[in-house]
């Protein structure tokens, strides 16, 4: 049985979890980005439009699960967290405040040029960077040592296991 499959080691692993999410993310904005650069038209076509924009929600779900479970959870059982809780929740404020930018630039027919949608997706990406990791290293082990069953990882971090292919369902 691999350690995750019962729901005491699923919620022992919500750190280890995070980080893969995190590696997921970051490839899946990575491999947008290199669409953007081989794409060859002036506008994002209506297929990578419709890609960027399911990258933009997952996203923003995985930031709105983290800030109502796992970020709740952890400020409840580990008090001296909730200043680094609280410079996350500023850092994902500002991530929906790009992702809001990205999505605008996207709408419709009439997509904004990649220079500026792609100004935002490098912004967006230096940003990821920076932020997980210093969620990593901030909050990693206290997540693993959670007690209880406050829920699920997925619950917890507001997304299913980062599928090998593609965006979760």
């Amino acid at each position: 049985m691999h350690p995750t499959d019962s729901p005491a080691g699923r919620l022992a692993a919500v750190g280890n979890q995070m980080i893969e999410i995190h590696l997921w993310l970051s490839t899946e904005l990575a491999r947008l980005r290199a669409s953007l650069d081989h794409a060859g038209d002036a506008r994002p076509s209506r297929d990578l439009r419709a890609h960027c924009l399911t990258f933009c929600s997952t996203l923003g779900r995985h930031h709105t699960g983290e800030d109502g479970g796992a970020f709740r959870v952890l400020a409840e059982q580990v008090p001296e967290l909730r200043p680094v809780i609280a410079n996350l929740i500023t850092d994902h404020e500002v991530v929906a405040g790009i992702l809001e930018r990205v999505e605008a630039l996207l709408a419709g027919d009439r997509a904004a040029p990649f220079a500026q949608v792609r100004a935002e997706l490098d912004g967006l990406a230096a940003l990821l960077e920076s932020h997980f990791r210093y969620e990593e290293k901030r909050l990693v082990t206290a997540l693993n040592s959670l007690t209880g069953r406050p829920g699920t990882a997925e619950e917890l971090l507001g997304l299913t296991a980062p599928p090998t292919d593609g965006y979760p369902a």
